[in-house]
């Protein structure tokens, strides 16, 4: 049931103009823990970073950082877990800032992006076109578009939704890397020829994916702390046993981290192919090159690198290949 209700940017009073650096009016108490410092971190390419800090005082905090509002942030009491999401506005805002069950218990007062997006949070079968045509000003649509659709649209449906937008939402940041992506992923379409790269194995060594064409490839992007992408090895490691004497290889790219869980990850799934990472999390040069925006993602290559597949996951990869590569046994 569509729970995204005609008006309800006017019901919420959600009226943006282009984000401007502001003086934060953002203050808060913190509960259920002893943590003695609030951590205000910025969002990017689905990662934080820390850019201010303040210590909590009987129970309360206070931040007049400078920032450019209205936008994303990230309220925590550890620099290096994940935060609260939260839309900071030039106007004053209040938090009851808990970290239990990955801070699900706090609560924002006073900004109406946040209204919003925990509206669209709890909402179910969310259509994006019709989110951003009843939101077109709020800073939330440019978002959500950006983090929860960019992944699951063509190229010509992001082109389309961005039009939707606010003129004022337009020089975002947001609404920039979704041109960038729809560029890019228009250039990834099947039929077409996959960009070559090169990068470095477990062991520092320099791979270039054209030296490594053969049969059809395996483009495949991952991580050892992506759960989808664990649960997704075993039907990988099924396939490359059945078909890799027939023709079929893969190269694994990494958006990892620390690069002692990536080499565990490769051996405790077995995941006996070639693997590269330049460790960069959200940030992979590869990734970006191909327009990844979420994992498990792959596109399947052949001999002269034209994409004949993409997305292949359980039955399908295998049903896949046996078309491909039972002919020619």
């Amino acid at each position: 049931m569509k729970k995204i209700l005609l008006g309800l940017v006017v019901l919420l009073g959600v009226v943006q103009t282009q984000a401007q650096e502001n003086n934060l009016q953002l203050k808060g108490t913190v509960t259920d823990t002893v943590a003695q410092y609030v951590y205000l971190q910025k969002f990017h390419n689905k990662m934080f970073t820390t850019i201010d800090s303040v210590k909590v005082k009987d129970g309360n905090f206070s931040f007049k950082t400078k920032v450019k509002t209205p936008e994303l942030y990230g309220l925590s009491v550890n620099k290096d877990s994940s935060p609260l999401y939260i839309f900071l506005e030039k106007d004053p805002i209040t938090v009851k800032l808990s970290p239990k069950k990955y801070y699900t218990a706090s609560v924002v007062e006073g900004s109406a992006s946040q209204d919003l997006f925990e509206t669209y949070k709890k909402s179910k079968d969310v259509e994006i076109s019709k989110f951003i045509t009843e939101n077109p000003k709020s800073i939330v649509s440019a978002y959500v578009l950006y983090r929860n659709w960019s992944y699951r649209l063509s190229p010509e449906q992001i082109t389309q939704n961005i039009a939707l937008l606010d003129k004022s939402l337009q020089s975002t940041t947001y609404v920039k890397e979704l041109k960038e992506l729809a560029v890019v992923l228009d250039g990834l379409a099947v039929g077409k020829k996959a960009p070559d790269f090169t990068a470095n194995d477990p062991q520092g060594k320099p791979v270039r994916f054209y030296d490594n064409l053969k049969g059809y490839t395996l483009v495949d992007f991952w991580a050892s702390w992506c759960g989808p992408c664990r649960r997704e090895n075993p039907n990988i490691v099924a396939a490359y046993k059945e078909f890799h004497d027939k023709g079929f290889n893969i190269i694994a790219i990494s958006l990892d981290k620390k690069k002692e869980n990536w080499i565990k990850g490769i051996q405790d799934d077995n995941l006996t192919w070639t693997h590269v990472s330049d460790l960069l999390f959200w940030n992979s040069a590869v990734a970006k090159l191909y327009g990844v925006r979420a994992i498990p993602g792959n596109y399947l290559v052949d001999s002269k690198g034209i994409i004949v597949a993409k997305n292949l996951h359980g039955e399908e990869l295998q049903n896949t290949l046996k078309t491909l590569l039972e002919n020619k046994i």
